[in-house]
């Protein structure tokens, strides 16, 4: 498509028979699982600036959900140095693994292609099980992970989908175009879930929403992310040029185990974006109540989905999300990349979710998911504020191909699928090869040992010949122009020694246009 993205998701992670297992301690063993070999901290934090705001300012500290301090009085006591406990790993398909707030954490590389960018996210998927099956045959413990965003007890953990952007977009003027967007994308991105939920814990049992995140939002933009959860997230880590770029970090989605939500998700976030550059994004769009409307949608049992713009209109979801599609027909090239597919599809499930959403149970999570708990419910003889139904519900996320109920569909041929396995195992090895994930990548699969540091936007080597100080950081800031890119992917590719692959950056880095 026209833009790079990625996708970070945070899993769910218990121990069977062990309710009161340390999440921390559990997410480091499965994490240094992935390597047979002692593990080795490489990962450059000095990139990393939570409290940097894209509004431009910097704040002074950032909310945090109640339950953080019980954690950070745990993390005094433990032995194990701050590098240690995150257990950052680069890997060779050029994503990142580690522990991220007593959760692992799988982030995609950076795509261009969005399939390949869905096979990477399924990639993750692999990785983690793999992981949870070395922990067994080396402990006997059974690690449960779920790729969900909630654990019924008042704590959410994220799926952030990320897009590189223009950093010329004024703020104000993103934020306006694309919370309507956000707020109505859970109609067809959602994950589907029992019951309400708040930091305090479950509140209602018997309501069936669209999305698991929705519960959760209490303002319209904000640099956190733990707590008091924005909409639209301002931290600014672009992790490319900052006078050119700026990253979505989008942080108001939920966990997709279906493939076609996860494409139709980013497929179409990518085109508003588009639409976002273009500036073609009308002021009617504003939404009245935002922080209201993204959890009276989610719970609405109607499938109206009504709610009232700043004007004072009334519209509903699926016709203001066909508002966006309309724009993006009339401005935006359906030849280019997987464009004619976003649009088709995008489409087909707003005219689909307008006549009957429930005939969309082989797409959609929320449905598929709904689907499966009413078949039960009617089985068995139960009412909707039955609790055994949450066990269901996080059953439909369990990523254990032998247990897991959305793999249960898959099996079964229930579930639209847009990969082959072959295309995600080759994802779990293989990095994307048009993008700067390749270059990381593949410096990670064969220059591994002399590697110093290594972040999204640079790597430092270990090298006495070629730099005084011992060492040489090579950055990435410009690989995310694909032609750069490709050279630098074909260096690497050439390269037998980090010598000659310094001393090849280094040309490569003189003839780049200065900005």
């Amino acid at each position: 498509m026209s833009r790079l993205f990625g996708i970070e998701t945070e899993y769910g992670i218990s121990v069977q028979d062990q309710p009161e297992a340390d999440p921390v301690t559990r997410s480091i063993e499965l994490i240094k699982s992935y390597h047979s070999e002692d593990f080795r901290p490489m990962w450059d934090y000095k990139g990393e600036d939570p409290f940097q705001d894209e509004r431009g300012f910097r704040a002074q500290r950032l909310q945090e959900h109640p339950d953080e301090e019980i954690h950070q009085e745990r993390d005094k006591e433990r032995t194990e140095s701050f590098a240690e406990i995150k257990s950052d790993l680069i890997l060779t398909n050029g994503a990142r693994l580690y522990n991220d707030h007593a959760h692992p954490e799988y982030s995609t590389p950076e795509c261009a292609n969005l399939f390949e960018l869905v096979a990477h996210d399924r990639a993750g998927e692999r990785i983690l099980t793999r992981c949870a099956e070395k922990v067994r045959e080396n402990s006997g413990d059974i690690i449960e992970l779920y790729k969900n965003n909630t654990d019924f007890s008042g704590h959410s953990y994220g799926c952030h989908d990320n897009y590189l952007m223009e950093r010329q977009v004024p703020f104000n003027y993103l934020k306006s175009s694309l919370i309507p967007f956000l707020v109505t994308r859970q109609i067809y991105a959602g994950a589907g879930k029992i019951g309400i939920e708040s930091e305090g814990g479950m509140e209602e049992f018997g309501c069936f929403q669209l999305a698991q995140r929705s519960d959760f939002f209490h303002v319209e933009a904000s640099v956190d992310t733990m707590h008091k959860r924005p909409i639209v997230n301002t931290r600014d880590e672009p992790h490319a040029n900052p006078a050119m770029y700026r990253r979505l970090h989008g942080i108001a989605g939920d966990a997709n185990m279906s493939e076609y939500a996860t494409a139709l998700k980013i497929g179409t976030t990518a085109l508003v974006l588009d639409l976002v550059e273009l500036r073609v994004v009308p002021d009617w769009f504003t939404l009245a109540d935002p922080i209201g409307a993204i959890k009276a949608i989610s719970r609405d049992q109607t499938y109206e989905w009504e709610f009232r713009l700043q004007n004072g209109k009334t519209i509903s979801a699926t016709d203001l999300q066909s508002e966006y599609l309309s724009l993006a027909k009339r401005y935006l090239d359906p030849s280019k990349g997987q464009n004619d597919w976003v649009l088709a599809e995008w489409e087909n499930v707003i005219t689909q979710l307008q006549i009957d959403p429930m005939q969309l149970s082989d797409r959609l999570d929320w449905v598929a998911k709904k689907w499966l708990l009413k078949t039960f419910v009617e089985e068995e003889g139960l009412n909707w504020e039955d609790p055994w139904l949450q066990s269901l519900d996080l059953a439909y996320h369990n990523i254990d191909p032998e247990v897991g109920l959305y793999y249960g569909l898959e099996d079964q041929g229930l579930v639209r699928r847009l990969l082959t396995e072959e295309q995600i195992e080759y994802a779990v090895h293989n990095p994307p090869a048009d993008t700067r994930a390749y270059f990381r990548g593949t410096i990670v699969k064969k220059f591994s040992n002399e590697v110093e540091s290594i972040q999204w936007d640079r790597v430092t080597f270990k090298s006495n010949n070629i730099s005084q100080n011992g060492s040489f950081t090579i950055s990435m800031d410009n690989m995310v122009d694909p032609e750069l890119a490709n050279q630098y992917n074909q260096l690497i590719d050439q390269s037998d020694t980090i010598d000659q692959l310094i001393v090849g950056t280094s040309k490569i880095s003189k003839s780049e246009p200065k900005n």
